[in-house]
């Protein structure tokens, strides 16, 4: 492999810091041959990007202490993350605590990934101000396999022993009345409103249903039945990371860890990462979207990034902030797509925003076949969802954000009698959304 290639416009010393991530890339993937056996290994990996630990004390009793046990245990740990298919897609925030799975998958443990496709139908209320709706079946089994297709780069999905997918369903269907008020008596009212969300829609008089208080119970008793010694989930998780604690104990098990990370902030920088809030990255986006958005991120969000997204230490990486946006770039676009796809979007949006009509093959294509002409090209930012609806097409029009072939276009009505003067065009809204015209 001939490192120079990966990114022409970075300094040698940030395409080292490439070819070292890539290369601890490929050395787990060599693995998926290998049967896991565990070994007990250095933790200076399990405290990266984490917020808290709990319990978490300077103790030689490894109930106590996660270094302790991962230093003793002669069997490799239950690590446990639970992901609810409540949507289609999932972001680079929803990434990280499967990003920390993974890193105790290398470290010889098992990780058990729950597809909540039960108590998906409940919907978790953490952070909600009003109820969730309810999904049906086929929706969260449909969502429960996208979102699989889209955490199989980032976990190893290969080697014997090393993960196990779960879906509650197993165990929670099965659950008669006897069993789920025995589930309720282990916790009050009090304690499920002082529960972040609850406590606010009660202050509020928001309404709070029966059902919702069974969420936290639920996901808790997961952690019962597949016996987990550590659960991973962001800080917003922490109080039913603890209703897992405390069943654990109730079924006279041994209480598991929780590792809690932090919620990752959105491209804005503002609020956290959202797909309802046009703030996020995509892990199934296209990898020319993916890198357009990565390397505008602000300087602010750069550490953050790094140290919750990448295996590249801070202190290594290069001072000047573009490099750095580049180099993010370039690196958690080849852990999705590849390297040469990921070298390819780098040279595409160079190009494109430099106004070059040098043709690039990583332009996510849209068809004009489904579109009517004669039309406005509003219209076709619409079909195509560069932009949310006609209306939005034409505010942008007019905000001087769209472009066709790297020309700025003012006229909101612009309109097309056929397609034949856009075959082959770039169609842009801002600085990361692109898309080719074809026939």
């Amino acid at each position: 492999m001939n490192v120079l290639n990966l990114a022409k416009k970075l300094p040698n010393s940030d395409l080292e810091l490439i070819k070292t991530s890539i290369i601890k890339q490929m050395q787990s993937l060599e693995t998926s041959n290998t049967k896991a056996v565990y070994q007990p290994v250095k933790t200076t990996w399990l405290r990266r990007g984490v917020s808290e630990i709990f319990p978490d004390r300077d103790s030689s009793n490894p109930q106590e202490s996660i270094e302790k046990l991962l230093a003793t245990t002669n069997r490799p740990l239950r690590v446990k993350l639970g992901i609810d298919p409540t949507g289609t897609d999932i972001h680079l925030g929803h990434s990280i605590p499967v990003r920390k799975l993974r890193s105790f998958q290398d470290a010889g443990h098992t990780a058990v990934l729950i597809i909540g496709d039960f108590t998906a139908r409940i919907g978790d209320p953490t952070g909600k101000s009003e109820v969730r709706r309810q999904l049906t079946e086929e929706m969260v089994a449909q969502n429960a396999q996208n979102y699989l297709d889209q955490v199989r780069p980032i976990l190893d999905f290969d080697t014997p022993g090393r993960l196990e997918v779960r879906y509650n369903s197993e165990w929670l269907a099965k659950l008669d009345l006897t069993e789920i008020l025995g589930l309720l008596s282990t916790m009050t009212v009090g304690q499920m409103l002082a529960k972040e969300g609850f406590s606010d829609r009660f202050t509020q008089e928001n309404p709070i249903y029966l059902h919702e208080f069974l969420y936290p119970l639920m996901q808790g008793y997961d952690s019962v039945a597949i016996d987990a010694d550590v659960e991973l989930g962001g800080t917003d998780q922490k109080f039913n990371i603890a209703v897992g604690r405390d069943l654990q104990k109730h079924f006279s098990k041994t209480p598991q860890f929780g590792l809690l990370m932090p919620i990752l902030l959105g491209t804005d920088g503002i609020q956290k990462m959202s797909k309802s809030l046009q703030n996020y990255v995509g892990l199934s986006e296209d990898p020319l979207t993916m890198y357009s958005k990565l390397e505008k991120i602000s300087d602010s969000l750069l550490e953050q990034y790094f140290e919750l997204l990448t295996d590249l230490s801070w202190s290594q990486l290069p001072e000047n902030p573009r490099d750095r946006q580049k180099l993010l770039a370039l690196d958690i676009v080849t852990q999705y797509h590849g390297l040469e796809a990921a070298k390819q979007a780098q040279s595409a949006a160079l190009s494109i925003t430099s106004g070059s009509k040098t043709r690039s093959d990583c332009v996510p294509e849209f068809s004009l076949a489904a579109i009517e002409f004669p039309t406005k090209l509003a219209n076709i930012l619409s079909a195509s969802s560069l932009c949310k609806s006609n209306g939005d097409a034409r505010r942008q029009i007019q905000g001087g954000a769209i472009r066709l072939d790297g020309e700025k276009i003012e006229q909101a009505d612009l309109g097309f009698e056929t397609p034949n003067s856009l075959y082959d065009k770039v169609l842009q809204f801002g600085k990361t959304k692109f898309i080719r015209l074809v026939p």
